[in-house]
């Protein structure tokens, strides 16, 4: 009987995962994207944090976003030597403005970096790099 290879470890640095961040990661790993909104002042916010950037409100909610955006800004990575990452080069890395407002920095996928333009429509998509850790990342909308 043939041996199946064993798929190659992510190589690449893994999230660390706590209290404030833990709700995010794991709707990331259900392939949902969650950001967090102010239960006082309203405001939406990405990365999540323990208190509201604009009001310090401790009173934090978690809402679904739709998983589209346009691109804001980006940049092609054609050099980068670190283990886990030459092996991806070229990539792109951009801020991605969500339809709900909010910007997120992540990848782009499914486009060849000439492809990718300031103001294209992009949609979420979820790479499920280890059995605990999904990451959410980009790519041009369908």
């Amino acid at each position: 009987m043939p041996q199946q290879k064993e798929p190659r470890a992510y190589r690449k640095p893994l999230p660390h995962i706590d209290e404030e961040n833990r709700p995010w990661w794991e709707a990331a790993q259900r392939h949902e994207l969650y950001i967090q909104k102010c239960r006082d002042c309203g405001d939406l916010r990405f990365h999540p944090r323990a208190l509201c950037t604009s009001c310090m409100s401790s009173r934090t909610e978690w809402v679904r976003c739709k998983g589209g955006g346009k691109i804001y800004t980006f940049t092609v990575t054609n050099q980068n030597q670190a283990a886990g990452f030459r092996e991806s080069l070229p990539y792109v890395m951009a801020w991605v403005e969500l339809d709900e407002g909010i910007k997120m920095l992540t990848n782009i996928v499914d486009c060849r970096p000439e492809q990718v333009k300031i103001g294209m429509p992009v949609e979420a998509v979820f790479d499920d790099v280890t059995p605990e850790v999904t990451l959410v990342k980009f790519r041009p909308a369908r």
